[in-house]
């Protein structure tokens, strides 16, 4: 288990990760940070230098959704998936494919929220194809641009209550 400040990293199985934060917000609040590209573009960020300059969403099962980052020096990079699940606001489940995939196979993404007074514990869990790719997602540093990522949602939530 890995801790970064107010970001609990587990891997529960061989091919899973599961990712879960607090949020003082209610959770129609923190499900729609997650669900409109508006609010997206604000935090969905990963390290700084990044935007989210595409973030397409067609909310609901069978429609898909496509995101693209730019950076100054980096480029950028394009990931989209299909929704497989939406039980608003307390689940999301989506698949997960980069265009320039650095991790193999197809990944499957589950989000729950769920609400106690007046907080939210948002749980994302990404179940990978293979160990391998789990393990090479574990080794690429991810958690470090993810904690910031919901280190700006915590602020975007903030905004919005």
């Amino acid at each position: 288990m890995t801790k970064i400040e107010t970001l609990q990293i587990t891997t529960p199985t061989d091919r899973e990760i599961v990712m879960t934060r607090v949020f003082d917000a209610p959770r129609r609040l923190v499900f729609e940070a997650f669900t409109k590209p508006e609010l997206l573009k604000r935090w969905l960020l990963g390290p700084d230098g990044w935007s989210l300059v595409v973030c397409d969403i067609d909310l609901r099962v069978g429609g898909k959704y496509r995101y693209v980052w730019q950076h100054e020096r980096k480029g950028s990079m394009g990931m989209g998936g299909v929704y497989r699940e939406i039980v608003a606001p307390e689940r999301i489940v989506s698949t997960e494919l980069f265009d320039d995939a650095w991790y193999p196979g197809e990944a499957v993404g589950t989000v729950t929220f769920a609400e106690r007074d007046g907080k939210t514990t948002m749980s994302q869990s990404m179940l990978y194809a293979s160990r391998e790719a789990r393990d090479g997602v574990l080794k690429s540093g991810m958690e470090s641009g993810v904690a910031v990522s919901y280190d700006r949602l915590d602020k975007v939530l903030a905004t919005m209550r």
